[in-house]
């Protein structure tokens, strides 16, 4: 089993785990080629981690299956705008944390 993380990234958690929950599971290979044409940013940036993870393992995208997938919340970039009379309104930044781990695939015959 390998791993890849990457932290910091500036996209939103929520949005995210919608991809990520879409590519749990699968091969690898197969992942990589349905992220390549989802119009999502979370997208290429999850499709970056898992050939990573392939990668930190000196697999090949096609031996491996993506067991976890895992979007956290980060750290909250706060900044302001400017408004009417005087006041100001806080704009709200989020980033995410992404966790992707993969192992060999399982063959037919095999067993846990």
């Amino acid at each position: 089993m390998s791993r890849a993380l990457l932290k910091f990234v500036r996209v939103s958690p929520t949005k995210a785990r919608l991809i990520a929950r879409e590519v749990q599971g699968m091969n690898a290979e197969l992942a990589l080629a349905s992220l390549e044409f989802m119009p999502n940013k979370a997208a290429g940036i999850i499709s970056k981690v898992i050939a990573s993870a392939v990668a930190n393992g000196d697999y090949e995208p096609e031996e491996v299956e993506i067991t976890s997938c895992r979007v956290d919340k980060a750290a909250v970039m706060k900044r302001w705008r400017p408004r009417a009379r005087g006041t100001a309104s806080r704009i709200i930044k989020p980033t995410a944390h992404i966790l992707v781990e993969v192992a060999p695939a399982k063959k037919d015959g095999e067993d846990a």
